[in-house]
């Protein structure tokens, strides 16, 4: 081996140097071997079929999401409102989650699965006098025009064709142009880039509201733009928009409905899978993931994805309100308590729980705590269907009073209250919530707990209307280690819940085709295990 000459040990010190000094950020090329070179740059960029012609057709959700576009700007007439579809976000070092874009963006553009990270959509006010300017669309409102700000496909002459692994083709398939998205949608579009101009003009003399959880950057911008116009800001000013874009999805159009069925269908096909790997979940030392695990391809094959974490939990695992830890076992005789719903393309989700016995047969102790709970899930269901005399409705809360009124007499007969049922039930008894601490009923759509915003008298204090979906879903808990409970009933947990659309008639069960009472569990279960 030969030694060092003293210039190679100087420049082998100035390397080390170097790399001391790399800011840690642009590290992560240190394992790059993308190819630099002119020549590559020249040959890549050539010999490139041409793009298909012709535009895409528009959306079916087009028409939905441009009145929702109308709705919002009604609410803000002379002001600026600013919809992220935010960003996409880490989930470790330089790898991303999936992308979903905010709800507020998709409900008012109709596009959703993985689209759009970064875009931007702005709806400008249209002054007195002024004709709304550009879009097949612009004049859909008196109000406001609509422009979608994103980041179009680079043309394959450019860096980022090839070298950009967050929004390259190479590395993320084709982007579509500003002309194939204003086609679908019916929104005027144009590039990202003019995003920070758009949004800055006349910020001084224009109210700007963004929603400020969507996109940091975006919001950022908008800050920045406030701040140079001399305006300042509060944030009970954007908490008003994000507030009126909840309450703007209480009530579902029509092809919303539509999606929540197809939800909900694609939901059923999912139950009906899990149940089928119910055989090998009892041999499976974590037999609840092979539950959770047939759910999930079915949410992949059928829509865009789960709305939510499922739930799959056996034994006393299901007294975990929202137990997704899903490694317990599975066994005969026990009940699988199972909370899941598939989430379609439009982002629309469904929300249905069912507890189905493993082996397909219900214990009689079982079968007395499925029972109350379905009875307590009928009550209300009636409940949401009546239309009094005079014309008016339920409110929204007397749901879950409905079914606690029917728990709590059936946990009084079974010796479980210190104290009557009626007692229980007033304010200052509350007895029977220990065995059921949530509540019956939320908001379904495309948010499983949807319209969260939304004020107390729009929601929790509001009269039913035709057009809300959501869910009636009690439940009974109890604990191996509660001692309040009958030792026969400890370690069993039941819900059941379905997603109910209010209509002019009263109201529909819109997941009645799914099995839901003991005997029609039984035989589906069965059934199906059966081949």
């Amino acid at each position: 081996m030969t030694e060092q000459t003293s210039a190679e040990q100087t420049s082998i010190q100035a390397a080390a140097d170097r790399a001391e000094d790399q800011p840690l950020e642009d590290r992560g090329s240190n394992r790059s071997q993308r190819p630099t070179s002119p020549a590559f740059r020249e040959f890549i960029a050539a010999n490139w079929g041409p793009r298909p012609d012709g535009l895409p057709e528009r959306m079916d959700s087009a028409d939905s999401a441009a009145q929702h576009r109308m709705d919002i700007g009604g609410q803000f007439a002379g002001e600026r409102l600013v919809i992220p579809a935010g960003q996409l976000v880490v989930r470790s070092n330089d790898t991303d989650y999936r992308f979903r874009p905010h709800s507020a963006f998709a409900h008012l553009t109709g596009l959703g699965t993985d689209q759009m990270p970064d875009a931007v959509l702005v709806l400008d006010p249209i002054r007195d006098g002024e004709q709304a300017a550009g879009g097949s669309e612009a004049s859909e409102t008196a109000s406001h025009t609509p422009t979608l700000y994103f980041r179009p496909r680079a043309e394959r002459d450019t860096e980022e064709f090839y070298a950009d692994s967050r929004y390259g083709e190479l590395w993320v398939g084709v982007r579509p142009s500003l002309e194939e998205v204003e086609a679908a949608t019916g929104i005027t579009c144009a590039h990202i880039g003019g995003f920070p101009d758009a949004v800055a003009k006349d910020a001084g003399q224009v109210t700007v509201r963004v929603v400020p959880q969507a996109d940091e950057a975006v919001t950022a911008v908008v800050r920045k733009a406030q701040r140079e116009a001399g305006v300042t800001t509060t944030e009970e000013q954007d908490a008003l928009l994000v507030e009126r874009l909840s309450e703007l999805r209480l009530l579902k159009d029509p092809w919303e409905v539509a999606e929540m069925r197809k939800a909900i269908a694609a939901t059923h096909a999912g139950f009906d899978h899990m149940i089928r790997s119910l055989p090998r979940a009892t041999e499976h030392p974590r037999g609840e993931r092979v539950i959770e695990g047939a759910f999930a391809a079915v949410s992949r094959e059928e829509g865009n994805g789960l709305g939510y974490e499922t739930i799959a939990a056996s034994g006393n695992n299901a007294n975990t309100l929202h137990w997704i830890n899903n490694d317990g076992e599975v066994r005969p005789g026990d009940l699988v308590l199972i909370d899941a719903g598939v989430e379609v393309d439009s982002l629309y989700t469904a929300d249905i729980t069912r507890t189905i016995p493993v082996d397909g047969t219900f214990t009689e102790p079982q079968r007395k705590v499925y029972q109350a709970v379905l009875d307590a899930a009928d009550a209300s269901f009636e409940l949401a269907q009546a239309i009094r005399a005079d014309g008016t409705r339920p409110l929204f809360r007397e749901l879950h009073e409905a079914a606690m009124e029917v728990l709590a007499h059936r946990l009084a007969d079974w010796g479980m209250l210190p104290v009557s049922a009626e007692e229980s039930l007033s304010p200052e008894g509350q007895y029977h919530r220990r065995w059921m601490v949530h509540g019956t009923s939320h908001h379904l759509g495309i948010d499983v707990h949807d319209c969260a915003q939304a004020r107390r008298d729009m929601y929790l204090d509001a009269e039913l209307k035709p057009g809300m979906v959501f869910t009636i879903e009690p439940g009974l808990y109890f604990r191996a280690d509660d001692l309040a409970v009958p030792a026969e009933l400890r370690g069993m947990a039941v819900r059941i819940e379905d997603d109910i659309l209010v209509t002019s008639e009263g109201a529909e069960r819109l997941s009645a085709d799914i099995p839901r009472t003991a005997a029609d569990v039984e035989a589906w279960v069965q059934g199906l295990l059966a081949g």
